[in-house]
């Protein structure tokens, strides 16, 4: 049977050195060579389109290197938080992805793939909490501010980092591509919240530098499952505060439990998304 173009494309990703290119490319991005530098960040905001009116620091030539560019903070109010008391906000710029009902312990990706809940987090005991329950994905790209929030106010309880494969996390290879999510790279962080358990994901990708969290900083590149629990309460995050950041582009998957939120009607597959708007509501509990 031919294979589709969506196919042919996604092959290749199969066959590259996902790691060595992504360390490769994040040297780069950390060099402080001028030219080199300049280069980058400018090509880059032309060809991404990038809205600098927004960033706190508008001057391109302004930033060290190509990182601190691409996690550049924005202008205070440039996302205003949604001032509902009930509300859940979107942790991210980008498009929703995928949203929805956690069906059994599955999550849709895309058309013709589910992946496992127990594989995304890591942990089949962790996963007990969330089936049946709702998820929301979303995709950030290039061009996005590449910070993710804290959809609501909450106690870390536990941050897992998941080594994995780094394939690209758009449109088309979440289609092409098996279980996607659950084996890319990623860190998982555990939050308790008035709405009870709360997990954000973040999403590790092809030629992403590195997943940088505010209390942990860069997570380092392991082989193995890495674990920190915070059992005492020290590291307490309010709505719409950073939680992290990409060092280029990915992906933020957020789970709530059974019958404690629902998502916003108006939002599907597709939706462009801002940081801080409304995108579900708490339940009555």
């Amino acid at each position: 049977m031919a294979l589709s173009l969506d196919r042919l494309l996604t092959l290749p990703q199969y066959l590259l050195p996902q790691h060595g290119l992504s360390r490769l490319v994040g040297s780069l991005a950390e060099s402080r060579t001028p030219w080199l530098r300049d280069a980058f960040i400018q090509r880059f905001a032309a060809r991404y389109q990038v809205d600098m009116s927004e960033a706190a620091q508008p001057d391109l030539g302004a930033y060290e290197n190509f990182n601190a560019f691409f996690t550049r903070a924005l202008k205070d109010g440039a996302r205003p938080l949604d001032g509902a008391t009930d509300s859940i906000l979107c942790p991210a710029d980008g498009a929703i992805s995928q949203l929805g009902e956690i069906s059994s312990d599955q999550i849709f990706q895309a058309k013709g793939h589910s992946y496992s809940l127990g594989d995304l987090l890591a942990s089949d005991a962790d996963a007990n909490a969330f089936i049946g329950g709702q998820f929301a994905t979303v995709y950030l790209s290039p061009r996005d501010y590449h910070r993710v929030h804290m959809p609501l106010g909450g106690r870390l309880t536990k941050s897992v980092y998941v080594p994995g494969d780094l394939f690209s996390v758009n449109t088309r290879t979440a289609e092409q591509v098996p279980n996607l999510f659950a084996r890319n790279e990623r860190l998982v962080a555990h939050f308790d919240t008035e709405a009870g358990p709360m997990v954000v994901v973040l999403v590790g990708a092809m030629i992403v530098a590195s997943i940088e969290t505010v209390w942990g900083g860069v997570e380092a590149i392991g082989r193995e499952v890495r674990a920190s629990r915070f059992e005492h309460g020290e590291i307490t995050l309010e709505k719409g505060a950073e939680l992290g950041r990409f060092r280029l582009g990915s992906t933020a998957i957020v789970l709530f439990g059974p019958d404690v939120m629902a998502w916003e009607e108006s939002f599907r597959a597709g939706t462009p998304t801002r940081m801080g708007t409304r995108l579900g509501r708490r339940l009555e509990r």
